[in-house]
């Protein structure tokens, strides 16, 4: 049987309670574009990389893309999105003490997240002052990458900085972007949907929170590399 070489976090929506920051910031992006976001096409944003939001944000509002300034829409999002995670952020269910765990039983851990290094070392800063260590050994970031999410490559960037085999490592996630992702990393995928159903897939756990789960259950995952739905 395989043994668990690392665990691989994904950070907004599976390790905090960020998502709604990124809510108030498309939606007021939105008026600030003279429309209104619908509830239809926010759970597509999860996951994906700014740009991708973006577009997707002027196809709801019925915008032409060319005529927008893409960079400064994003900047002004980013920069909102900063303000309120200076603030504070709060854990998902279960997650604290899985990731405490991990650190515990002297599993590396990595950060692997689409959200730019700005704004997800904000996250990594609040979650060291709550633990009183360095959550992470490595740190992938979504502006630190050749592709992001659902390519494979941020995941097998953080597998690569642990020396580990990509096989042996478990990835923590919530959205399909993701899922995707961690799957053609090839390693065995925890998923606790926020904003997105995610389909039963082989080699895809899928449980609604993290709540009561520790490194045996990760360990399990490795060990069993089978799809199971809950």
């Amino acid at each position: 049987m395989r043994d668990l070489a690392a665990v691989l976090f994904d950070m907004d929506g599976t390790l905090v309670e960020t998502e709604h920051y990124w809510d108030v910031g498309l939606e007021e992006l939105a008026v600030r574009l003279g429309g209104q976001l619908s509830a239809e096409v926010r759970p597509a944003m999860t996951g994906v990389s700014v740009p991708v939001s973006l577009q997707l944000l002027y196809a709801d509002l019925g915008l032409d893309p060319a005529t927008q300034d893409a960079e400064g829409d994003d900047r002004w999002l980013q920069g909102r999105v900063m303000e309120m995670l200076t603030a504070g952020v709060s854990w998902r269910p279960g997650a604290r003490d899985l990731l405490a765990a991990a650190l515990a039983g002297g599993v590396p851990t990595a950060l692997v997240t689409t959200t730019h290094r700005p704004l997800a070392s904000i996250v990594v800063r609040h979650l060291a002052a709550d633990l009183g260590t360095a959550p992470f050994a490595v740190e992938v970031f979504g502006d630190e990458v050749p592709a992001v999410k659902p390519d494979p490559a941020p995941y097998l960037q953080a597998a690569a900085a642990l020396d580990v085999d990509p096989t042996r490592c478990v990835v923590v996630e919530d959205s399909l972007a993701g899922v995707t992702a961690g799957l053609a990393a090839g390693c065995a995928v925890l998923g606790v949907p926020a904003l997105q159903d995610l389909p039963v897939l082989p080699g895809l756990t899928v449980r609604p929170t993290l709540a009561g789960l520790g490194v045996a259950d990760l360990q399990d995952l490795v060990g069993a590399r089978e799809p199971v739905a809950r």
